[in-house]
Protein backbone atom coordinates (compact mmCIF):
# COMPACT_ATOMS: atom_id res chain seq x y z
CA UNK A 1 0.00 0.00 0.00
CA UNK A 2 1.15 3.24 -0.72
CA UNK A 3 -0.15 6.17 0.49
CA UNK A 4 -1.48 5.03 4.23
CA UNK A 5 -3.34 7.26 6.14
CA UNK A 6 -4.02 7.84 9.87
CA UNK A 7 -4.35 4.39 10.99
CA UNK A 8 -3.38 2.29 7.77
CA UNK A 9 -1.59 -0.71 9.57
CA UNK A 10 -2.07 -0.88 13.23
CA UNK A 11 -0.91 -3.61 15.65
CA UNK A 12 -3.61 -6.28 15.18
CA UNK A 13 -4.73 -7.95 18.48
CA UNK A 14 -5.74 -11.61 18.48
CA UNK A 15 -8.44 -12.47 18.35
CA UNK A 16 -10.66 -14.97 20.37
CA UNK A 17 -11.20 -17.98 17.21
CA UNK A 18 -13.74 -21.16 18.49
CA UNK A 19 -11.15 -24.26 18.11
CA UNK A 20 -11.56 -25.12 14.06
CA UNK A 21 -13.43 -28.47 15.52
CA UNK A 22 -15.78 -26.44 17.00
CA UNK A 23 -17.35 -24.25 14.27
CA UNK A 24 -20.29 -26.04 13.17
CA UNK A 25 -21.42 -23.40 10.91
CA UNK A 26 -18.51 -24.43 8.39
CA UNK A 27 -19.08 -26.98 5.49
CA UNK A 28 -16.92 -30.00 5.37
CA UNK A 29 -14.73 -28.33 2.71
CA UNK A 30 -14.54 -25.35 4.33
CA UNK A 31 -13.34 -26.96 7.74
CA UNK A 32 -10.62 -29.04 5.72
CA UNK A 33 -9.62 -25.14 4.03
CA UNK A 34 -9.27 -23.71 7.51
CA UNK A 35 -7.33 -26.82 8.66
CA UNK A 36 -5.17 -26.26 5.75
CA UNK A 37 -4.18 -22.77 6.96
CA UNK A 38 -2.99 -23.83 9.87
CA UNK A 39 -1.12 -27.01 8.79
CA UNK A 40 0.40 -24.54 6.13
CA UNK A 41 1.92 -21.13 8.30
CA UNK A 42 5.18 -22.52 9.11
CA UNK A 43 5.74 -22.98 5.09
CA UNK A 44 4.15 -19.76 4.69
CA UNK A 45 6.38 -18.04 7.01
CA UNK A 46 9.65 -19.40 5.14
CA UNK A 47 8.09 -18.47 1.48
CA UNK A 48 7.49 -14.29 3.25
CA UNK A 49 11.26 -14.55 4.48
CA UNK A 50 12.13 -15.87 1.08
CA UNK A 51 10.68 -12.82 -0.68
CA UNK A 52 11.30 -9.96 1.82
CA UNK A 53 14.81 -11.27 1.46
CA UNK A 54 15.03 -9.94 -1.87
CA UNK A 55 15.07 -6.29 -2.51
CA UNK A 56 12.21 -5.00 -4.67
CA UNK A 57 12.02 -1.56 -4.08
CA UNK A 58 9.58 0.06 -6.93
CA UNK A 59 12.97 0.83 -9.21
CA UNK A 60 14.53 -2.34 -8.35
CA UNK A 61 13.02 -3.19 -11.86
CA UNK A 62 15.12 -6.77 -11.30
CA UNK A 63 14.40 -6.85 -7.85
CA UNK A 64 10.47 -7.36 -8.55
CA UNK A 65 11.62 -9.55 -11.19
CA UNK A 66 13.52 -11.78 -8.92
CA UNK A 67 10.48 -11.95 -7.07
CA UNK A 68 8.05 -13.01 -8.91
CA UNK A 69 10.33 -15.91 -10.60
CA UNK A 70 9.98 -17.07 -6.89
CA UNK A 71 6.17 -16.81 -6.66
CA UNK A 72 5.70 -18.20 -10.49
CA UNK A 73 6.08 -21.97 -9.67
CA UNK A 74 3.60 -21.53 -6.46
CA UNK A 75 0.96 -20.68 -8.61
CA UNK A 76 1.66 -22.97 -11.33
CA UNK A 77 1.42 -25.96 -8.76
CA UNK A 78 -2.38 -24.73 -8.04
CA UNK A 79 -2.94 -24.95 -11.97
CA UNK A 80 -2.41 -21.36 -12.53
CA UNK A 81 -1.23 -20.14 -16.19
CA UNK A 82 1.24 -17.57 -15.30
CA UNK A 83 1.56 -14.39 -17.55
CA UNK A 84 4.36 -11.75 -17.14
CA UNK A 85 3.49 -8.61 -18.46
CA UNK A 86 6.77 -6.11 -19.82
CA UNK A 87 6.60 -2.66 -18.48
CA UNK A 88 9.83 -1.48 -19.61
CA UNK A 89 8.31 1.54 -21.85
CA UNK A 90 7.07 2.72 -18.57
CA UNK A 91 10.17 2.73 -16.56
CA UNK A 92 8.67 0.06 -14.49
CA UNK A 93 9.41 -3.92 -13.17
CA UNK A 94 6.55 -5.46 -15.00
CA UNK A 95 3.16 -6.95 -13.63
CA UNK A 96 2.12 -10.73 -12.75
CA UNK A 97 -0.77 -12.45 -13.81
CA UNK A 98 -1.83 -15.83 -12.96
CA UNK A 99 -5.22 -17.09 -14.66
CA UNK A 100 -7.43 -20.29 -12.93
CA UNK A 101 -10.12 -21.28 -15.18
CA UNK A 102 -13.04 -22.93 -12.96
CA UNK A 103 -16.55 -23.06 -14.38
CA UNK A 104 -17.78 -21.05 -17.37
CA UNK A 105 -21.43 -19.56 -15.29
CA UNK A 106 -19.31 -18.66 -12.03
CA UNK A 107 -18.23 -15.64 -10.52
CA UNK A 108 -14.85 -14.00 -11.97
CA UNK A 109 -12.64 -13.39 -8.83
CA UNK A 110 -9.60 -11.02 -9.07
CA UNK A 111 -7.31 -10.51 -6.62
CA UNK A 112 -4.64 -8.16 -6.02
CA UNK A 113 -1.09 -7.22 -4.62
CA UNK A 114 2.32 -5.78 -5.43
CA UNK A 115 5.76 -6.78 -4.85
CA UNK A 116 7.40 -3.60 -4.72
CA UNK A 117 8.59 -1.80 -1.70
CA UNK A 118 9.54 2.02 -1.27
CA UNK A 119 13.01 0.61 0.06
CA UNK A 120 14.85 0.73 -2.59
CA UNK A 121 18.79 -0.52 -3.13
CA UNK A 122 20.50 1.90 -1.06
CA UNK A 123 17.84 1.71 2.04
CA UNK A 124 19.35 0.44 5.61
CA UNK A 125 16.02 -1.62 6.23
CA UNK A 126 16.88 -5.01 3.96
CA UNK A 127 16.32 -7.66 6.04
CA UNK A 128 13.22 -9.98 7.48
CA UNK A 129 14.08 -10.50 11.30
CA UNK A 130 11.36 -13.22 12.92
CA UNK A 131 10.90 -12.86 16.66
CA UNK A 132 7.89 -15.08 18.06
CA UNK A 133 4.79 -13.99 16.17
CA UNK A 134 6.03 -10.72 14.86
CA UNK A 135 8.64 -9.93 11.94
CA UNK A 136 10.63 -7.04 10.51
CA UNK A 137 11.06 -6.61 7.19
CA UNK A 138 10.82 -4.55 3.80
CA UNK A 139 7.54 -4.84 2.84
CA UNK A 140 6.62 -7.85 5.22
CA UNK A 141 3.09 -5.81 5.45
CA UNK A 142 3.24 -3.68 2.68
CA UNK A 143 2.60 -5.68 0.56
CA UNK A 144 4.70 -9.03 0.54
CA UNK A 145 2.53 -10.40 3.41
CA UNK A 146 -0.68 -9.46 1.36
CA UNK A 147 0.60 -12.28 -1.13
CA UNK A 148 1.44 -14.78 1.23
CA UNK A 149 -2.46 -14.16 2.43
CA UNK A 150 -3.49 -15.33 -1.11
CA UNK A 151 -1.23 -18.43 -1.53
CA UNK A 152 -2.32 -19.38 1.61
CA UNK A 153 -6.15 -19.21 1.00
CA UNK A 154 -5.53 -20.97 -2.53
CA UNK A 155 -3.66 -23.76 -1.34
CA UNK A 156 -6.43 -24.06 1.32
CA UNK A 157 -8.96 -24.09 -1.69
CA UNK A 158 -7.32 -26.35 -3.52
CA UNK A 159 -6.57 -28.98 -0.21
CA UNK A 160 -10.35 -28.32 0.31
CA UNK A 161 -11.88 -28.94 -3.26
CA UNK A 162 -13.29 -25.56 -3.77
CA UNK A 163 -10.64 -24.13 -5.77
CA UNK A 164 -11.12 -26.14 -9.24
CA UNK A 165 -14.39 -24.44 -9.91
CA UNK A 166 -13.34 -20.69 -9.37
CA UNK A 167 -12.36 -18.26 -11.91
CA UNK A 168 -9.88 -16.40 -10.16
CA UNK A 169 -7.02 -13.89 -11.55
CA UNK A 170 -4.42 -13.41 -9.68
CA UNK A 171 -2.62 -9.37 -10.63
CA UNK A 172 0.84 -8.54 -8.96
CA UNK A 173 1.65 -5.22 -10.30
CA UNK A 174 4.95 -4.49 -9.72
CA UNK A 175 4.76 -0.58 -9.36
CA UNK A 176 1.98 0.05 -6.59
CA UNK A 177 4.33 2.56 -4.32
CA UNK A 178 5.12 4.57 -7.45
CA UNK A 179 2.83 3.67 -10.72
CA UNK A 180 4.70 4.12 -13.97
CA UNK A 181 3.47 7.08 -16.44
CA UNK A 182 1.27 7.51 -18.42
CA UNK A 183 -0.79 5.72 -16.11
CA UNK A 184 -3.11 4.59 -18.89
CA UNK A 185 -0.56 2.74 -19.72
CA UNK A 186 0.82 1.33 -16.76
CA UNK A 187 -2.87 -0.02 -15.70
CA UNK A 188 -4.11 -1.36 -19.28
CA UNK A 189 -3.83 -4.83 -18.31
CA UNK A 190 -4.99 -4.36 -14.51
CA UNK A 191 -7.92 -2.90 -16.09
CA UNK A 192 -8.75 -5.23 -18.53
CA UNK A 193 -8.72 -8.06 -15.88
CA UNK A 194 -10.77 -5.84 -13.84
CA UNK A 195 -13.55 -5.04 -16.61
CA UNK A 196 -13.15 -9.37 -16.97
CA UNK A 197 -14.18 -9.74 -13.00
CA UNK A 198 -17.29 -9.55 -10.97
CA UNK A 199 -15.35 -9.29 -7.84
CA UNK A 200 -12.22 -7.59 -6.53
CA UNK A 201 -10.00 -8.46 -3.71
CA UNK A 202 -7.32 -6.09 -2.45
CA UNK A 203 -4.40 -7.95 -0.24
CA UNK A 204 -2.77 -5.05 1.18
CA UNK A 205 -2.82 -4.73 4.86
CA UNK A 206 -5.55 -5.23 7.10
CA UNK A 207 -7.20 -2.34 8.79
CA UNK A 208 -7.01 -2.39 12.58
CA UNK A 209 -8.94 0.08 14.68
CA UNK A 210 -9.13 0.04 18.64
CA UNK A 211 -7.84 -3.39 18.96
CA UNK A 212 -10.87 -4.44 15.85
CA UNK A 213 -10.71 -5.81 12.38
CA UNK A 214 -11.94 -3.59 9.72
CA UNK A 215 -13.87 -3.81 6.69
CA UNK A 216 -12.59 -1.76 3.82
CA UNK A 217 -15.35 -1.01 1.33
CA UNK A 218 -13.52 2.14 0.50
CA UNK A 219 -10.18 4.07 -0.67
CA UNK A 220 -9.73 7.86 -1.60
CA UNK A 221 -8.06 8.95 -4.48
CA UNK A 222 -4.71 11.31 -5.44
CA UNK A 223 -4.55 13.54 -7.46
CA UNK A 224 -1.63 16.51 -7.91
CA UNK A 225 -2.24 19.47 -9.17
CA UNK A 226 0.71 22.77 -9.56
CA UNK A 227 -0.13 26.36 -9.43
CA UNK A 228 1.83 28.98 -11.50
CA UNK A 229 1.25 32.47 -10.64
CA UNK A 230 3.09 35.32 -12.47
CA UNK A 231 3.56 39.18 -11.74
CA UNK A 232 4.77 42.12 -13.40
CA UNK A 233 8.23 43.04 -11.83
CA UNK A 234 9.49 46.02 -11.05
CA UNK A 235 10.92 48.16 -8.01
CA UNK A 236 8.56 47.10 -4.44
CA UNK A 237 7.82 51.04 -4.02
CA UNK A 238 5.29 50.10 -6.59
CA UNK A 239 3.66 46.96 -5.25
CA UNK A 240 -0.18 47.05 -5.19
CA UNK A 241 -0.47 49.83 -7.96
CA UNK A 242 -2.48 49.93 -10.96
CA UNK A 243 0.35 49.33 -13.07
CA UNK A 244 2.31 46.90 -10.77
CA UNK A 245 -0.40 44.73 -9.51
CA UNK A 246 0.26 42.34 -6.21
CA UNK A 247 2.63 40.61 -7.56
CA UNK A 248 3.17 36.75 -8.18
CA UNK A 249 3.88 35.75 -4.61
CA UNK A 250 0.87 38.21 -3.06
CA UNK A 251 -1.36 36.39 -5.88
CA UNK A 252 -0.26 32.44 -5.00
CA UNK A 253 -1.13 33.36 -1.32
CA UNK A 254 -4.45 34.70 -2.17
CA UNK A 255 -5.67 31.93 -4.56
CA UNK A 256 -4.34 28.96 -1.66
CA UNK A 257 -6.24 31.24 0.53
CA UNK A 258 -8.91 30.90 -0.76
CA UNK A 259 -8.83 27.03 -1.64
CA UNK A 260 -8.16 26.58 2.28
CA UNK A 261 -11.76 29.01 3.49
CA UNK A 262 -13.96 27.41 0.02
CA UNK A 263 -12.86 24.23 -0.37
CA UNK A 264 -13.44 21.99 2.19
CA UNK A 265 -15.90 19.17 2.20
CA UNK A 266 -16.66 15.97 3.82
CA UNK A 267 -14.33 12.98 2.87
CA UNK A 268 -12.15 15.74 1.04
CA UNK A 269 -8.37 16.85 2.02
CA UNK A 270 -5.88 18.85 -0.18
CA UNK A 271 -2.18 19.71 0.98
CA UNK A 272 0.25 22.24 -0.43
CA UNK A 273 3.58 20.10 -0.44
CA UNK A 274 6.12 22.77 -2.08
CA UNK A 275 6.05 26.15 -2.93
CA UNK A 276 8.83 28.55 -4.24
CA UNK A 277 8.78 32.28 -5.31
CA UNK A 278 11.39 34.78 -6.97
CA UNK A 279 12.16 36.93 -9.16
CA UNK A 280 13.02 33.32 -10.57
CA UNK A 281 11.93 30.30 -9.93
CA UNK A 282 11.68 26.59 -10.76
CA UNK A 283 11.31 22.96 -9.94
CA UNK A 284 13.37 20.11 -10.97
CA UNK A 285 12.39 17.50 -13.47
CA UNK A 286 10.45 15.59 -11.03
CA UNK A 287 9.11 18.36 -9.55
CA UNK A 288 10.28 17.79 -6.00
CA UNK A 289 12.99 20.27 -5.35
CA UNK A 290 12.65 24.24 -6.14
CA UNK A 291 15.09 26.53 -6.39
CA UNK A 292 14.44 30.53 -6.61
CA UNK A 293 16.32 33.76 -6.40
CA UNK A 294 15.21 37.49 -5.25
CA UNK A 295 15.61 40.41 -3.40
CA UNK A 296 13.68 42.02 -1.31
CA UNK A 297 13.37 45.37 -3.11
CA UNK A 298 11.61 43.49 -6.41
CA UNK A 299 8.43 42.54 -7.12
CA UNK A 300 8.26 38.58 -7.48
CA UNK A 301 7.82 37.68 -11.19
CA UNK A 302 6.95 33.94 -10.30
CA UNK A 303 5.49 31.90 -8.10
CA UNK A 304 4.78 28.11 -7.75
CA UNK A 305 3.37 25.96 -5.70
CA UNK A 306 2.40 22.26 -5.97
CA UNK A 307 -0.16 19.77 -3.81
CA UNK A 308 -2.22 17.24 -3.85
CA UNK A 309 -6.33 16.70 -2.95
CA UNK A 310 -7.95 13.33 -1.98
CA UNK A 311 -11.57 12.83 -2.90
CA UNK A 312 -13.92 9.89 -2.53
CA UNK A 313 -15.74 9.48 -5.90
CA UNK A 314 -15.16 10.51 -9.25
CA UNK A 315 -18.07 13.35 -8.74
CA UNK A 316 -16.03 14.50 -6.29
CA UNK A 317 -12.80 14.95 -8.21
CA UNK A 318 -14.31 16.41 -11.01
CA UNK A 319 -16.49 19.20 -8.82
CA UNK A 320 -13.25 19.60 -6.78
CA UNK A 321 -11.06 20.41 -9.91
CA UNK A 322 -13.94 22.75 -11.23
CA UNK A 323 -13.84 24.56 -7.89
CA UNK A 324 -10.14 25.30 -7.90
CA UNK A 325 -9.73 25.94 -11.73
CA UNK A 326 -12.73 28.90 -10.85
CA UNK A 327 -10.73 30.21 -8.09
CA UNK A 328 -7.50 30.33 -10.33
CA UNK A 329 -9.33 32.03 -13.57
CA UNK A 330 -10.37 34.75 -10.94
CA UNK A 331 -6.82 36.26 -10.63
CA UNK A 332 -6.48 39.76 -9.71
CA UNK A 333 -5.55 42.48 -12.12
CA UNK A 334 -1.78 42.41 -13.58
CA UNK A 335 -1.16 38.91 -12.87
CA UNK A 336 -1.44 35.50 -14.35
CA UNK A 337 -2.39 32.44 -12.84
CA UNK A 338 -2.53 28.57 -14.15
CA UNK A 339 -3.72 25.35 -12.47
CA UNK A 340 -2.58 21.82 -14.22
CA UNK A 341 -3.86 18.31 -12.49
CA UNK A 342 -2.22 15.07 -12.79
CA UNK A 343 -4.61 11.81 -11.16
CA UNK A 344 -2.93 9.31 -9.82
CA UNK A 345 -4.64 6.59 -8.12
CA UNK A 346 -8.68 6.95 -8.75
CA UNK A 347 -11.13 6.66 -5.94
CA UNK A 348 -12.72 3.07 -4.67
CA UNK A 349 -16.17 4.52 -3.69
CA UNK A 350 -18.25 3.09 -1.03
CA UNK A 351 -21.18 1.26 -3.04
CA UNK A 352 -23.81 -0.56 -2.06
CA UNK A 353 -21.98 -4.01 -3.92
CA UNK A 354 -19.31 -3.11 -2.06
CA UNK A 355 -20.66 -3.06 1.15
CA UNK A 356 -22.63 -6.67 0.36
CA UNK A 357 -19.59 -8.07 0.07
CA UNK A 358 -18.78 -7.06 3.56
CA UNK A 359 -21.86 -8.70 4.58
CA UNK A 360 -20.91 -11.77 2.96
CA UNK A 361 -17.29 -11.67 4.84
CA UNK A 362 -18.96 -11.34 7.82
CA UNK A 363 -20.99 -13.89 7.46
CA UNK A 364 -17.67 -15.47 7.05
CA UNK A 365 -16.56 -14.49 10.25
CA UNK A 366 -19.35 -15.61 12.18
CA UNK A 367 -18.91 -19.34 10.61
CA UNK A 368 -15.39 -19.03 12.05
CA UNK A 369 -16.10 -17.63 15.56
CA UNK A 370 -14.43 -14.30 14.36
CA UNK A 371 -15.60 -11.39 15.55
CA UNK A 372 -17.41 -8.58 12.99
CA UNK A 373 -15.54 -6.00 10.39
CA UNK A 374 -17.18 -2.71 10.85
CA UNK A 375 -16.83 -0.54 8.39
CA UNK A 376 -13.75 1.43 8.43
CA UNK A 377 -13.97 5.40 7.77
CA UNK A 378 -12.47 5.88 3.99
CA UNK A 379 -10.62 8.92 5.37
CA UNK A 380 -8.60 6.26 7.23
CA UNK A 381 -7.19 4.97 4.19
CA UNK A 382 -5.18 6.09 0.99
CA UNK A 383 -5.23 4.71 -2.49
CA UNK A 384 -4.27 1.32 -3.77
CA UNK A 385 -4.00 -0.50 -7.15
CA UNK A 386 -7.72 -2.25 -6.46
CA UNK A 387 -8.97 1.73 -7.02
CA UNK A 388 -8.32 1.02 -11.07
CA UNK A 389 -11.00 -1.79 -11.04
CA UNK A 390 -13.51 -0.47 -8.57
CA UNK A 391 -15.75 1.52 -10.83
CA UNK A 392 -16.00 -1.62 -12.56
CA UNK A 393 -16.86 -4.59 -9.96
CA UNK A 394 -17.45 -4.88 -6.31
CA UNK A 395 -14.26 -4.69 -4.33
CA UNK A 396 -13.15 -5.40 -0.73
CA UNK A 397 -9.94 -3.60 0.27
CA UNK A 398 -7.43 -4.62 3.43
CA UNK A 399 -7.63 -8.25 2.88
CA UNK A 400 -3.80 -8.58 3.62
CA UNK A 401 -2.24 -9.74 6.92
CA UNK A 402 -1.90 -6.89 9.86
CA UNK A 403 1.25 -4.98 11.19
CA UNK A 404 2.79 -1.62 11.82
CA UNK A 405 4.67 0.75 10.65
CA UNK A 406 4.44 0.40 6.64
CA UNK A 407 6.69 2.31 4.61
CA UNK A 408 9.31 2.82 7.63
CA UNK A 409 12.51 1.50 8.80
CA UNK A 410 11.24 -1.60 11.47
CA UNK A 411 7.74 -2.11 9.43
CA UNK A 412 6.47 -5.41 11.02
CA UNK A 413 3.91 -7.89 10.84
CA UNK A 414 1.71 -9.52 13.17
CA UNK A 415 1.92 -13.47 11.72
CA UNK A 416 -0.61 -14.29 12.98
CA UNK A 417 -2.97 -11.94 10.93
CA UNK A 418 -1.74 -14.54 7.75
CA UNK A 419 -4.10 -17.55 9.73
CA UNK A 420 -7.08 -15.27 9.98
CA UNK A 421 -6.73 -13.19 7.04
CA UNK A 422 -5.95 -16.26 4.92
CA UNK A 423 -9.10 -18.53 6.18
CA UNK A 424 -11.23 -15.23 5.44
CA UNK A 425 -10.19 -14.95 2.06
CA UNK A 426 -10.30 -19.15 1.28
CA UNK A 427 -14.04 -19.21 2.58
CA UNK A 428 -15.40 -16.19 0.92
CA UNK A 429 -13.52 -16.78 -2.41
CA UNK A 430 -14.51 -20.23 -2.07
CA UNK A 431 -18.69 -19.04 -1.49
CA UNK A 432 -18.22 -16.30 -3.95
CA UNK A 433 -16.98 -18.78 -6.59
CA UNK A 434 -20.07 -21.12 -5.93
CA UNK A 435 -22.97 -17.62 -7.05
Amino acid sequence: MAFWQNIAVLPALTLAISPIGAQAQLSDAEQRAANSVETSFEADITLLETIVNINSGTRNAAGNQKVMAVLRPEFEALGFAVEYVDQTEFDRAGHFFAVHKGREDGKNILLIAHTDTVFEQDSGFQDFVRNGDKATGPGVVDDKGGIIVILSALKAMQVAGTLKAANIVVAITGDEEAVGRPIAGARADLIKWGKWADIALDFEGLSVQDGRDMGVVARRSSNSWQLVTRGKTGHSSGIFSANSGDGAIFEMTRILSRFRNELPEPNLTFNVGLLTGGAEAALDEQGLKASAAGKTNIIPAIAIARGDFRTLSDEQTDRIRKKMQAIVADHAPVTEAEITFSQGYPPMAPTDGNRALLVRLNDVNRDLGLAEQPELDPLKRGAGDVSFVARYVDALAGMGPGGQGSHADGETIDLLTIKRQAKRAALLIGRLAKD
